[in-house]
């Protein structure tokens, strides 16, 4: 493997410099002399696959985690040797992590100026709250609405309301944890003109990303983590996303467009003329036996409500699904379950698991009625042997089956929703970004399975915001815009250049 330069010095203004940091729990070496430092206003990557040591190290930095003995610790200059979440918040650190920890039933402003209401009662005084929030919004050159709650925007929006909380409480150094893992394209070129923005007003950035290319295109340097060791720090635009997946995995991966031809599979699933008003329409849609066919376009193209109706959860007000040739009008989930169909949700944490019940229990939820023995009662014996079956075939890493789904790394999360899906033996299989928030190796596994899934005859409908997924991995690519499919493409026959200039034009 063919390692980069390491990265020319950080400027002489620093932020942090950490150094020969190390931590450990019980007999696991989470971090091994581990260093670590950021320059003022720099927009900084730290790369590495789930279990790498990122969230460590960031404790570190937070204060949560204390570094073993040894370890140097300078804060904008400053030596500290006994570091506490409150002192790291007093110096200027910020860390946003992937659920923004923000309150869904209160006001944009008071979610920003949430630590200003912190301290002894007393009366509340809104207007210096609204001046507040309006000052933070402000270095970040958006505008919302302060009365709105919170519930009520998009992820996209949160996001801001938690850089600008950060902002508000004189933040200088932000760690921002996956804030991509659930946005759409054109939300994430937005968020990246705000950590450029942030940037220039001098405050720096440590960026924790999967998606490779937006860590790239933001950043000045990558420090890459592999197995809790400083693998190197790295000048960002000597590198490419294979360089630096091969730096962070410590192997290579082939990026090879894997489409086939499958024209002459029976069709699974076919629509004519699927309308649901103000969400998409005519939607002309054929998926065949072994084929991926990937859906792609940018929000409020439609994909999402268009797999909504597949699966029973919204009714079309016009057209007709065949499935396997047969007419079918799903009047719920449950019946498009019965019939063979699948669906793999974008927001696995909401909707794709129950993250506070056990592996064994998410991994057979879809089928209590097949494990339910005489007198109604679940057969330990059948759950047994299909959770088994579910974690050998799909090489889940786990501890016990009966640890908390909420303890497997992203990866293996969606590696047990694909199973509980599987084991309810489908036609269709329909996949909602299938890879979102799950490292660079964890994907590679990811889409080897989905493959292998299409070798054993299922259909494949993959809808994803990135192009580079559906282009190597589909037999077919759909684009979606406007609530229709207005193109397709065969990935043996176009360019992904090409390609990306379609879909984003």
């Amino acid at each position: 493997m063919t390692s980069p330069s390491p990265a020319s010095p950080i400027p002489a203004s620093e932020a942090i410099r950490f150094e020969h940091v190390s931590v450990r729990f019980g007999g696991v070496q989470a971090l091994d002399d581990v260093s670590f430092s950021v320059g003022r206003g720099e927009v900084h990557c730290l790369a590495g696959e789930n279990g790498s040591g990122k969230s460590t190290l960031i404790k570190v930095v937070a204060g949560v985690y204390q570094a073993a003995p040894g370890a140097r610790t300078d804060y904008f200059g400053e030596s500290v040797t006994s570091l506490t979440p409150k002192l790291a918040r007093a110096r200027g650190v910020a860390v946003i992590w992937q659920d923004l920890a923000l309150f869904p039933e209160m006001s944009v402003a008071e979610n920003i100026a949430f630590d200003g209401l912190v301290g002894a009662p007393r009366l509340v005084n809104y207007r210096a709250i609204r001046a507040t929030a309006r000052t933070a919004l402000a270095k970040l050159g958006v505008t919302l609405d302060l009365a709105a709650r919170l519930r009520s925007l998009p992820i996209s929006g949160r996001q801001l309301v938690a850089i600008a909380r950060a902002l508000a409480a004189d933040a200088k150094l932000i760690f921002m944890d996956e804030p991509t893992a659930s946005l759409t394209q054109a939300e994430t070129d937005h968020l990246l003109a705000v950590v450029r923005t942030l940037s220039a007003s001098g405050v720096a950035v440590v960026f924790v990303s999967h998606r490779l290319a937006e860590v790239l295109e933001v950043s000045s340097r990558v420090t890459v983590l592999r197995d809790g060791r400083l693998v190197g720090v790295f000048n960002a635009a000597d590198m490419t996303q294979s360089r630096l997946t091969e730096l962070m995995t410590g192997r290579r991966f082939d990026q090879a467009v894997t489409a086939r031809d499958v024209g002459e599979k029976p069709i699974v699933v076919q629509t004519a003329g699927l309308t649901r008003r103000g969400e998409y329409e005519g939607v002309d849609l054929t998926v065949r036996a072994g084929e991926i066919v990937g859906l792609i376009g940018l929000i409020g193209a439609g994909r999402t409500e268009l797999a909504h109706t597949l699966f029973g959860m919204a009714r079309a007000d016009a057209g007709v699904i065949r499935l396997s040739g047969s007419p079918v009008a799903f009047a719920s989930n449950r019946e498009a379950i019965r019939a063979g169909v699948a669906y793999v949700s974008e927001d696995r944490l909401a909707l794709g698991l129950v993250q506070p019940q056990s592996i064994a229990d998410n991994t057979v939820i879809t089928i209590l009625k097949a494990i339910t023995g005489a007198g109604g009662l679940i057969s330990e014996a059948r759950k047994s042997a299909a959770v088994t079956k579910g974690i050998n075939e799909f090489a889940i890493k786990i501890g016990r089956p009966d640890d908390a789904v909420s303890t497997l790394s992203g990866g293996n999360q969606q590696r047990v929703v694909l199973a509980k899906w599987l084991a309810t033996s489908p036609r269709l299989l329909i996949l909602d970004c299938p890879t979102v928030g799950v490292d660079v190796g964890a994907r590679d596994g990811i889409y080897r399975i989905v493959r292998g899934l299409a070798d054993r005859g299922i259909a494949i409908l993959m809808i994803s915001d990135e192009v580079s997924e559906v282009y190597f991995h589909s037999d077919r690519v759909l684009h979606m815009a406007g609530g229709r499919i207005v193109a397709e493409f065969d990935p043996r026959r176009i360019a992904i250049a090409d390609l990306e200039r379609a879909v984003y034009a």
